[in-house]
């Protein structure tokens, strides 16, 4: 059973940082990409990036240049690193890994259970 934990939230003064981590557990068969979702109280959620297997990544627009994902592919791992942040951010972000099944055609997506993100002063 896949299992994807995220830590790394809390609370920051606007125009802090902060770095999620992202860490998988249980066997996955391949992995095509794994991105940052986030939602706010009261909105949908909504992408905030993502990373594929090839270290190719796209941003949400509020988000290019302010934040950054990263991975460990050993590791089962991906890292959202969050600068210059603003109380907007707020919300509730999770990960997910979209990835193939054992039958190397069925695509199935995991998510994490959601780590707060608090931006305020």
């Amino acid at each position: 059973q896949v299992r994807l934990m995220e830590s790394g939230g809390g609370l920051v003064q606007p125009g802090g940082s902060l770095r999620l981590s992202c860490a998988a557990s249980g066997t996955i068969y391949s992995i095509y990409a794994m991105g940052w979702s986030r939602q706010a109280p009261g909105k949908e959620r909504e992408l905030v990036g993502f990373i594929t297997k090839d270290g190719i990544t796209d941003y949400v627009e509020s988000a290019k240049g302010r934040f950054t994902i990263s991975s460990d592919n050993a590791k089962n791992t991906v890292y959202l690193q969050m600068t210059n942040l603003k109380p907007e951010d707020t919300a509730v972000y999770y990960c997910n890994f979209t990835a193939f099944l054992a039958d190397g055609e069925t695509v199935t997506d995991y998510w994490g259970q959601g780590t707060q993100v608090t931006v305020s002063s």
